[in-house]
């Protein structure tokens, strides 16, 4: 509490919130990505392969994380650039145009390698779980489709497995 009074003080109320246009130029892209990417590629391998392949969750969740750290790994280094400095636009947009002038488009992916050997195996456990524990709490409440309580339980321990096992 004596933090917030402090930063509330010295730099305003506003400060508290700071961060947040860089976080959401990156977080919501990521998120409409991934999980469009996962739904839409567990329906079709469904519609292929089966409604109760158990292996569909796991191959989903690695392909949609890979496709959306390769499209927000730039989006990345310019969120850390921006929370580092305070940076005009202008100064973020000569920023990125130095970077790629003096080492490539490429340079825009640095960091990608150890992105995804952190995301891609939590994600396919995380929605291997999921989907399991999901799967396994409508049948025990006799559920036809998932209700919100069910959905959260099940996101909440699967995530919480996926950390254990994966960070």
């Amino acid at each position: 509490m004596d933090a917030f009074i402090k930063i509330i003080r010295n730099e305003g109320i506003k400060s508290l919130w700071s961060g947040l246009p860089p976080t959401l130029v990156m977080a919501v892209p990521a998120t409409v990505i991934y999980f469009t990417c996962y739904d839409q590629l567990t329906a079709f391998l469904k519609s292929k392969l089966g409604e109760n392949e158990r292996h569909i969750p796991i191959f989903a969740g690695i392909v949609a994380r890979f496709g959306a750290v390769t499209v927000i790994s730039p989006l990345e280094l310019i969120r850390t650039k921006m929370q580092s400095k305070r940076f005009s636009y202008n100064e973020l947009h000569q920023f990125i145009s130095k970077k790629v002038s003096e080492d490539g488009w490429i340079s825009l992916w640095r960091g990608w390698t150890p992105t995804l050997l952190r995301d891609v195996p939590f994600s396919a456990m995380y929605w291997y779980n999921y989907e399991l524990i999901r799967k396994w709490l409508c049948v025990k409440y006799g559920l036809y489709e998932p209700t919100f309580t069910v959905n959260f339980t099940s996101g909440a321990l699967s995530g919480s497995v996926s950390l254990l096992f994966c960070c």
